[in-house]
């Protein structure tokens, strides 16, 4: 049994919560002023926001474990959701108090704005929960600070100024998250070079497979799903760890293995493009040719 909850407008948030609403397209929720909450006798809660939320938990687990290091990241997590997204919660059927803060904005409010420009490279607001920011005293200090200051704003009524300053604090506060986040990936460092092994491995296995010539060339996506991670955490951690995104580090793969098929002079260069998963020989020839500046039968010929 499912129960599912779809919340359009920042009001219809606010009234969940107990929160007036002072801007139609913003808010900062205190999450202690909602009334105890219980989702009633479904098992499963489905909520589709058609906002931005961006969840301050105060749930401190312990400390955490990367490789043989412990990090006490865990004074605040805080959770990404944009638009159209479905966030689930199982729901244990007992009443709960909900704790911590949220900021929330409807898309309309960065209508025009560079934030509505630079939104999509926060890659973050499409990570998996178990991906989520994990946050020091001091950053999540940081994080409170950034939500005072657009709470201010709206505290003084909409005016002209209201919406540039507003959105500034609002890049301001993702700008810091792309800083935390960077931070996390570095004191995940065992963590990762256990991922990019696994990776190596996995495209190692794709091509002495028959999985190129079933499924074709092997995507970003297959390899983020196979390491249970989503493809953009997947393709962030690949960045920081190699300095190439996971798109080139899988070509640069097709690469090496295609210049050592090149010396089995029994099958033609088409042949080994099928092989390798290109649906056309020609896009084979172009991505060689981009990538060793000669064509496969030039690579051919000279070894």
């Amino acid at each position: 049994m499912e129960g599912l909850f779809k919340f359009e407008t920042v009001s219809e948030y606010n009234a969940l919560n107990n929160h007036e609403t002072l801007h139609p397209l913003v808010n900062i929720i205190d999450f202690s002023k909602a009334n105890p909450r219980s989702w009633g006798g479904a098992k499963t809660i489905k909520i589709n926001y058609g906002l931005y939320c961006i969840f301050l938990k105060e749930v401190k687990c312990g400390d955490l474990k990367y490789g043989r290091n412990y990090y006490d990241y865990q004074e605040g997590t805080l959770v990404f959701v944009s638009p159209g997204q479905v966030m689930e919660i199982e729901n244990s059927g007992e009443m709960y108090q909900p704790i911590g803060h949220a900021l929330v904005f409807h898309p309309d409010l960065i209508s025009g704005t560079s934030l509505a420009r630079s939104i999509q490279e926060y890659g973050f607001f499409s990570y998996k929960m178990s991906e989520a920011l994990h946050l020091s005293e001091k950053e999540r200090q940081l994080v409170l600070d950034c939500f005072s200051k657009i709470k201010y704003e709206l505290q003084q009524g909409v005016d002209k100024h209201s919406k540039k300053l507003i959105t500034s604090n609002i890049e301001l506060f993702l700008n810091y998250c792309d800083r935390f986040y960077d931070r996390q990936f570095i004191t995940r460092d065992n963590a990762n070079r256990g991922i990019l092994e696994k990776f190596e491995e996995l495209l190692n296995g794709y091509f002495r497979s028959e999985m190129p010539q079933l499924s074709g060339l092997p995507s970003v996506a297959y390899f983020a799903d196979e390491l249970h991670l989503s493809p953009n955490y997947f393709g962030d951690l690949i960045k920081k760890e190699t300095g190439k995104s996971a798109q080139e580090y899988i070509q640069n793969k097709i690469i090496e293995v295609s210049k050592n098929r090149m010396f089995n002079l029994e099958k033609s260069v088409n042949e080994i493009a099928y092989e390798l998963g290109f649906k056309y020989p020609q896009h084979f020839t172009r991505l060689f040719k981009q990538r060793v500046g000669l064509t496969p039968k030039e690579f051919r010929n000279m070894n």
